[in-house]
């Protein structure tokens, strides 16, 4: 019986040998935004080692306060975009499919940090998660704007030959901030209830879409990364019912996405737990159920406890992944993103591929300091 993590997988024209994907992961390692031969390289080995997708760290668009750090990768400009030329064609040589993860951290940022250090940072209401206002709110021009930004860099995505896009709309960042009732209270299209609130991430999968089949990526699909929980609070829920979830990813659907990917910070637990008479299902397996889109699960896959406690020196043990291989075997959710288990080791999915259970590594986080 073929194991269901090594199946083929299609969307659009991006061909995978297998369901296994590699979970974005921040780096720092790019100096002034432009990852080198270093960068490159790293992702190469996990191409050349089975690896179906890989999704880069986040790599932030042209608005000047989209990050708070300097080393993290900017994807635009003619220096960052020759190297991410370079890591897609190292990637594709190694025989490797590659994604770009688009991304905006908004208000998560410091003031005075990142590649522009004076540029205002922005948001969906100026406020902070604490409810703190600092800023104005941004006009409705503005953040068409920020609209405008994600699709550059998703047209430069697809004109450098990229196998897909990510849109980072999870953890706290900018367009979950627009998703989130606690920073957006905008009274324009942009604010209201939840679905309302989708509006931001809905323009832009429709503008990255227009820019991207006006690069050559008519073929190329775009994933969106969601999440319920927030890095500033990590019980945050954005729909407390399917019924809920089903009409806020409705809209990302109807706007063109084409793949969900649904961040849990620990992939096996139920997503409405609390609901009675609910399923079981986590939180890809409702989004697939809800919209009929493909849809890639994370969350601690492979280790014994979620990722937070790496940013502490915390390690996780290897763990078992018969659950995983059920819940695929039922058609719960298409693919599988693969985090610190592939930070760790670069040939993890090798070794899962050749049943060499035994040689998993358990997660040192000494390894977020290296791109080995």
């Amino acid at each position: 019986m073929t194991n269901p993590l090594f199946k083929p997988f299609s969307c659009r024209g991006l061909n995978m040998p297998n369901r296994v994907v590699m979970a974005p992961m921040t780096r720092s390692f790019s100096p002034n935004g432009v990852p080198g031969d270093n960068v490159a390289d790293y992702y190469a080995r996990r191409a050349a080692a089975d690896v179906g997708l890989i999704l880069t760290e986040g790599t932030v668009i042209d608005r000047k306060g989209s990050a708070n750090d300097a080393n993290y990768p900017l994807f635009h400009g003619d220096k960052p975009l020759a190297g991410w030329k370079n890591v897609c064609e190292k990637v594709h040589g190694a025989g490797g499919k590659i994604a770009p993860q688009i991304w905006h951290v908004g208000m998560v940022r410091k003031p005075g940090t990142g590649h522009f250090p004076d540029a205002p940072s922005d948001s969906p209401s100026g406020l902070t998660h604490t409810g703190s206002q600092v800023s104005e709110a941004p006009s409705t021009k503005e953040v068409e704007d920020m609209v405008a930004s994600y699709a550059r860099a998703a047209g430069d995505a697809a004109r450098l030959g990229f196998d897909a896009v990510e849109i980072h709309g999870a953890h706290g960042y900018l367009i979950d901030q627009f998703f989130w009732d606690v920073m957006n209270k905008r009274e324009d299209k942009y604010g209201g209830n939840l679905v309302d609130r989708a509006t931001f991430a809905s323009e832009i999968i429709a503008e990255c879409r227009k820019a991207m089949d006006s690069n050559g990526g008519s073929d190329t699909p775009i994933i969106l990364r969601f999440s319920q929980w927030k890095q500033q609070d990590y019980t945050a829920r954005l729909a407390e019912t399917p019924e809920e979830l089903g009409a806020f990813l409705q809209v990302f659907a109807d706007a063109g996405v084409d793949i969900l990917h649904c961040s849990q910070r620990r992939y096996q637990e139920p997503e409405f737990a609390d609901v009675e008479k609910c399923s079981d299902l986590n939180l890809a397996g409702w989004a697939k159920k809800l919209t009929g889109l493909p849809t890639i699960t994370v969350g601690s896959v492979g280790l014994s406890s979620d990722f937070f406690g790496a940013f502490a020196g915390q390690g996780s043990a290897a763990a078992s992944l018969d659950d995983l291989y059920e819940r695929m075997d039922k058609g719960e959710f298409d693919m599988v993103a693969v985090g610190r288990a592939l930070l760790q080791d670069p040939n993890w999915v090798t070794k899962v591929k050749e049943d060499r259970m035994d040689e998993l590594m358990d997660y040192d986080a000494a390894a977020l300091a290296t791109l080995s």
